[in-house]
């Protein structure tokens, strides 16, 4: 099993048979302590998540027979919603807040 943050969703126009229904997610895997780890992949969610929610998630085989289909040419699937993970002392399953970059113009601060 491994950890992600959903960033986004993914639309077909046309689906595998056994897939009906099935929504598909763009995931960010992530490393221990949070932080973005590879690039982002497509996951199968057979839970319901959506962007922002940190996920656990297979892959390989086990991403296909996570399904409610098992066979299906899947490779990753999401199979669970993580409510709470902390890693050096930051919360895991809440996003990391946007950094305000601070501009001087005219003499003022803006952010």
């Amino acid at each position: 099993m491994y950890l992600a943050r959903v960033i986004g969703r993914v639309v077909t126009t046309q689906r595998y048979p056994g897939l009906d229904g099935v929504a598909l997610q763009w995931v960010q895997p992530l490393d221990e302590s949070g932080a973005d780890m590879g690039d982002a992949l497509v996951a199968a969610a057979v839970v319901s998540t959506g962007p922002g929610d940190l996920v656990h998630y297979v892959d390989g085989r086990e991403g296909a027979l996570a399904c409610p289909e098992t066979f299906v040419p899947v490779d990753a699937a999401i199979i669970g919603y993580v409510e709470e993970a902390v890693a050096f002392g930051r919360d895991l399953a809440r996003p990391p807040e946007p950094k305000l970059e601070r501009q001087r113009a005219d003499g003022a601060e803006r952010a």
